[in-house]
């Protein structure tokens, strides 16, 4: 699975007019599964979320985790990740999940994030979602789980 994830200082996800969530101080993960993703994967990237140290400690360096400052976790699904992009002028998706696996792992890696997490919110998977955020920093990461075979 591939996240990329950006330090905030507020980001919400709305949908036809409706938000569907919001956080505070947190991260803003868009998420993506590749086609031998599995549900060790998603466990895997919900662990490294959780602990990816990207937040400031008295000194400024980045050595908090998103646990360790009880920050929001606002998880959006984004097949647009997985897109194979070396040649052309098109993006290819040969490289992305298909739609029912895809969705399926990323309900579950919600649901995991639910049980781990106190604040957890998240976007709706294949709908158009309009998504805010404030980038505090800017800090963006690009995140990805070793694939499996």
């Amino acid at each position: 699975m591939i996240a990329l994830i950006q330090r905030v200082t507020e980001a919400s996800v709305t949908v036809n007019g409706e938000r569907l969530g919001e956080i505070g101080q947190g991260l803003l993960a868009l998420v993506g599964v590749r086609p031998n993703d599995d549900d060790e994967t998603a466990q895997r990237l919900l662990e490294r979320l959780l602990t990816y140290r990207v937040f400031g400690d008295a000194e400024g360096r980045m050595s908090r985790s998103l646990t360790s400052i009880s920050g929001g976790l606002l998880l959006v699904p984004q097949f647009t990740l997985t897109a194979d992009t070396r040649k052309g002028n098109r993006p290819g998706f040969s490289t992305a999940a298909p739609p029912e696996k895809a969705e399926r792992l990323f309900n579950h890696l919600c649901a995991l994030a639910r049980r781990a997490h106190p604040t957890v919110a998240t976007g709706r998977f294949g709908a158009d979602m309009k998504v805010a955020l404030i980038n505090d920093g800017p800090v963006t990461f690009w995140l990805q789980t070793p694939e499996t075979v």
